[in-house]
């Protein structure tokens, strides 16, 4: 797809800096731009790649100033970052979507699909589910019975939706997935092994969330586990059953949750983080990546460390850590001098 430079501009709301008549026709990283290609400047520390792309295009913030004769032409807008998301999306929104359903899907009774959806290649659908608008199911995917998929979801190649699954508009499963999946519920039994307790419950996920690639969802062993509007979970996730997390949370790669907690709205959680049960996470809490949480959370704070505490007293402390043997070795100086 070509688009000139002022095409694009109209876009994102951007005002051409060169000649707007310039043609694109592909999109690529700023350190591998080629001719053709367009690319953006969000991030300082790419600063310098902008002097030597070979791409054609280039979207910049509106305060930023060169500092040597530049190749491309420009387009300057408010946020390079978010006008190169916007783009994005109309790219994607250009491509012709599949519809129909495939020759070799399965699909069961009393399932309502609607005639705009796509439904991919060996896909299995159960009894009583039911498919929104504009909805597309890929390949080798599974969705038992009782489901509800929301209008305009995509769910990707080899992902489960157990029964009783009920997905909001515009959400997106990324391979691999299971959502609804049993809970780890075990009942420790006299002779030391354990008894399976039954997962009764289901999982419900509102509009607008992304569920990345191999990512877990197990469902409530009573009630439901809940996924809030605009959720962002990346891939590799654990979330345990009857969690809550609140709107808008976003939460990075190999994080695990353990069951019934709760975590607030707007809050951030890095990477590999490792949350306990029965915990209440509060509104607009950042965890940074590796932290362990043992106790409940006050909205605001921002936490690091296993366990978790203060970030600011982290860092405090991680200095006198750092030079601890030195500290030992001055004590010990100073004990055999008063011998």
């Amino acid at each position: 797809m070509k688009l000139t430079a002022a095409q694009i501009a109209t876009i994102i709301n951007g005002t051409v800096d060169g000649d707007d008549t310039l043609e694109v026709s592909q999109l690529s990283k700023i350190e591998e731009g080629t001719h053709g290609s367009l690319t953006f400047l969000a991030n300082p520390k790419y600063t310098p790649h902008i002097y030597s792309t070979n791409a054609s295009l280039v979207i910049v913030n509106h305060d930023f100033k060169s500092e040597k004769v530049l190749t491309p032409t420009l387009i300057r807008v408010t946020d390079a970052y978010q006008a190169f998301t916007t783009l994005l999306e109309y790219y994607n929104s250009q491509q012709k979507a599949k519809a129909g359903v495939e020759k070799t899907a399965i699909i069961g009774n009393d399932t309502s699909i609607d005639d705009s959806c796509y439904v991919g290649h060996y896909a299995v659908i159960g009894n009583n589910v039911t498919i929104g608008k504009n909805v597309a199911i890929h390949s080798h995917v599974i969705i038992e019975d009782n489901v509800v998929v929301g209008d305009d979801s995509v769910i990707h190649p080899h992902s489960i939706i157990h029964s009783d699954t009920q997905m909001g508009t515009y959400c997106v499963i990324h391979s691999g997935c299971v959502v609804g999946s049993d809970g780890f519920g075990f009942a420790p039994k006299e002779d030391g092994t354990y008894k399976k307790i039954p997962q009764t419950g289901c999982v419900l996920i509102a509009d607008h969330v992304d569920i990345g690639a191999n990512s877990t969802i197990d469902r409530a062993t009573l009630g439901a586990t809940k996924i809030g509007k605009g959720v962002k979970l990346d891939n590799q996730i654990q979330i345990a059953h009857n969690v809550e997390i609140g709107e808008h949370t976003v939460i990075a790669a190999q994080t695990g949750i353990a069951g019934s907690t709760k975590i607030g709205k707007n809050c951030i959680i890095g990477g590999q983080v490792g949350i306990i049960g029965h915990l209440k996470i509060g509104d607009n809490v950042s965890i940074q990546g590796q932290s362990g949480v043992t106790s409940s959370v006050e909205d605001k704070k921002t936490l690091y460390g296993t366990p978790a505490f203060s970030y600011n007293d982290y860092i405090k402390s991680y200095i006198y850590f750092k030079r601890f043997p030195s500290i030992v070795k001055r004590l010990e100086s100073l004990e055999k001098k008063h011998k």
